[in-house]
């Protein structure tokens, strides 16, 4: 039978897959959901109970299915991924997901070839790049969910402070998705006032210390996934909704620009790494990621992240 387009096939069906998959569901983002578990018996759970409500939703085909099911997707969400066990270093928890991509992402390309592979696993940004050296797919058609949720988290705890819509905050974190991230304060701005600007406008600009400020603001975002993790285990709720966000520019052919993770060539130096920036995200994938001007101490940092990523790189075999 054909394909309901369109169609989003996700790989692991654990906290993130799963709610992924419940928020795509309630968006309406596809007609089809695959869910693609190597426990069968959680991916079979996971879409009885999701099928359960749809009554409430707009119709959506729900079903578990082996590699197979990933044939006419558009786009394949691969959250599948080891977990770090008792005295398993970063690098040994890398090899280790490595060696698991090396089987997914084969058995995807051979019903999947002509979809866009959206990874989220972690350490994102060096499996964006593991996954595009595998597959040989264009690099545009291999996305990392980047800091998609860092600018989130980064632009609601701005607002926060600021008491204005997360909305009219427009502000970015690039380069890895992790510890050498960056905020780009030199184009971050509300309601199209740069902060120099915003701030001695904001009410509370007499008993606030700007550069102290917006220095916790970032240290919050950088710190939220650790905090958050030890509070309850795993952050699932926001990064589904980032990758809503991500799978709704694709299918609906948005145009939209997105802090994904993507292939970066030539830029402030930077080459043959995958970190994320500002990206044209549309049914194509990432059609081109924008070279926004960076200020020096703002070059420094992104060429810092990009060099850790890559020293870490050659420790793994791909």
């Amino acid at each position: 039978m054909k394909s309901l387009k369109p169609k989003v096939a996700i790989i692991g069906a654990g906290v993130v897959g799963s709610t992924f998959a419940f928020a795509s569901m309630i968006q309406g983002i596809a007609r089809e959901i695959v869910l693609i578990d190597k426990n069968d018996k959680k991916a079979s759970g996971e879409c009885m109970d999701l099928n359960h409500g749809m009554s409430f939703t707009s119709p959506t085909k729900i079903y578990p299915a082996d590699y197979e099911g990933c044939a006419d997707s558009d786009i394949v969400v691969i959250t599948a991924g080891a977990k770090q066990k008792s005295g398993q270093t970063r690098i040994d928890l890398l090899q280790t997901n490595t060696d698991l991509f090396k089987e997914i992402i084969p058995r995807v390309i051979k019903y999947a070839e002509d979809a866009i592979l959206l990874v989220v696993t972690n350490p994102v940004d060096i499996l964006t790049y593991v996954t595009l050296q595998i597959s040989n797919l264009p690099p545009g058609k291999v996305i990392g969910s980047g800091t998609v949720l860092d600018t989130s988290r980064f632009r609601y705890l701005i607002s926060e402070h600021c008491e204005v819509d997360p909305r009219n905050v427009h502000a970015y974190i690039i380069g890895e998705h992790g510890d050498t991230e960056l905020p780009v304060w030199s184009n971050a701005s509300i309601g199209g006032m740069k902060f120099d600007q915003y701030c001695p406008t904001c009410k509370h600009f007499n008993h606030c210390n700007p550069a102290q400020e917006l220095g916790n603001i970032f240290n919050e975002v950088k710190n939220a996934a650790y905090r958050i993790i030890q509070s309850k285990g795993a952050t699932y709720y926001a990064v589904a909704l980032a990758l809503v966000r991500i799978a709704e520019a694709i299918v609906r052919n948005e145009n939209s620009v997105l802090p994904v993770s993507t292939f970066i060539e030539d830029y402030y130096g930077v080459t043959d790494i995958c970190l994320s920036l500002p990206s044209i995200v549309n049914s194509t994938g990432v059609e081109q990621f924008l070279r926004i001007d960076l200020s020096p101490e703002e070059q420094k940092k992104f060429k810092h992240s990009a060099e850790t990523l890559k020293g870490i790189i050659e420790k793994i075999q791909i």
